[in-house]
């Protein structure tokens, strides 16, 4: 896993094989969001140790929809830490192992890559959510987090806002991979480009995904512009 500073003294990236985790810091406390894969749990304890704070000081967890490389992590951090587990109210259901994970419908080019991603990602258990999330919620971190609930990808997944930062978690709603891009694997490919758009509507400084490295620079026009571009023509990649 590697560690990231994305802001100083507020925000650090913790990328894994597959998929990345967002640490951010009021003070000593610590919010985390999404969790990793399956066994990530002493890994990202280990980085939070890296930078001085202290894993107990760990007072939530965000997930931004039900998918294990996302979810994987947060039941062991919760149970060590008893921090609290927070996703949609879509996605908790499934989250918590009561319901399948919906299947996406795939593109021909995406078939090959979602194969290679169910090969190489383990198992994720079960976890349990505290906090079932809606549209419009504040939570209390950054300074104000407004949910953002942003379908397409999965039923329940949602944009993480931080207006007083400047700063927007997306999840997998979009990708930057090679380029800023509607994230691959949506259940609802339509539903998706809506989501880019009003996340692009934001106007974030900085934009952190689940996939690739968070763009801090012209962050505002470029997603602006892969939102165009992917509303023009959704099954366009190139």
């Amino acid at each position: 896993m590697d560690l990231v500073e994305v802001i100083p003294e507020r925000l650090h990236m913790l990328r894994f094989p597959i998929g990345q985790a967002y640490l951010w810091r009021d003070g000593g406390a610590l919010t985390l969001i999404d969790a990793g894969h399956a066994g990530s749990a002493a890994a990202i304890e280990g980085a939070i140790r890296s930078l001085g704070l202290r894993p107990e000081r760990l007072e939530r967890i965000v997930l931004t929809h039900c998918h294990g490389d996302h979810t994987g992590g947060a039941g062991e951090l919760a149970a060590r830490w008893g921090a609290e587990v927070l996703a949609h109210v879509l996605d908790a259901p499934v989250i918590r192992g009561e319901r399948p994970v919906p299947e996406p419908v795939l593109l021909d080019w995406e078939l090959p890559l979602y194969t290679h991603a169910l090969a190489n990602l383990p198992e994720a258990p079960a976890t349990r959510v505290d906090r079932e999330l809606v549209d419009g919620e504040v939570l209390p971190f950054g300074d104000g987090a407004v949910v953002v609930h942003a379908p397409g990808h999965t039923p329940g997944s949602i944009g993480v806002h931080l207006p007083a930062h400047g700063v927007l978690f997306t999840g997998d709603c979009v990708a930057a991979v090679g380029q800023v891009m509607l994230g691959v694997f949506n259940v609802d490919r339509a539903g998706a480009v809506d989501t880019f758009r009003r996340l692009a509507s934001l106007s974030p400084s900085v934009a952190c995904f689940g996939h690739g490295d968070p763009l801090t620079s012209d962050t505002a026009a470029v997603l602006l512009a892969a939102a165009e571009a992917a509303s023009a023509d959704p099954t366009d990649v190139t």
